[in-house]
């Protein structure tokens, strides 16, 4: 259901417009493929928590099938990613895997979801480029 109703971004401009006409929100960009079974359940949650997290976040899906243009420049190689932008500038946030810039892991949480968003959209509002995570990741996944 989420993937049907979250707004698409069908093409990099799109994308491009997304990240730049939002100047009071933070902009959540799920990249990965509509028909991946990780995409779809994170779809779900980010569905679900779109209610709750609209005063200060916006959330879009994309293709990148569809949308190539993002894959090397954002190295997007994995099957889900979440990525976060406010006012046209990438936010990184430190979730303790050793990867900053995006969250590429399935979050079916839903409060934890809104606990990360809450928490980049906090430390953007105050010009922080990079936030530590409300909680640690590193011991989630063995790499």
């Amino acid at each position: 259901m989420g993937s049907i109703v979250l707004p698409h971004l069908r093409t990099g401009w799109h994308v491009d417009q997304a990240i730049l006409s939002e100047e009071e929100r933070l902009v959540v960009v799920r990249f990965g493929r509509a028909h991946d079974p990780t995409c779809l359940a994170q779809d779900e949650v980010l569905y679900k928590i779109a209610e709750v997290v609209r005063n200060f976040a916006v959330i879009y899906l994309c293709d990148i099938d569809e949308v190539p243009d993002f894959t090397t420049m954002y190295e997007l190689y994995d099957p889900m990613t979440i990525m976060f932008f406010f006012r046209n500038k990438h936010m990184m946030i430190d979730l303790g895997t050793g990867n900053n810039n995006k969250l590429n892991f399935l979050l079916e949480d839903k409060q934890e979801l809104v606990d990360i968003i809450e928490t980049i959209y906090k430390g953007a509002k105050k010009g922080r480029g990079l936030v530590v995570s409300p909680k640690d990741y590193s011991t989630r996944y063995r790499y």
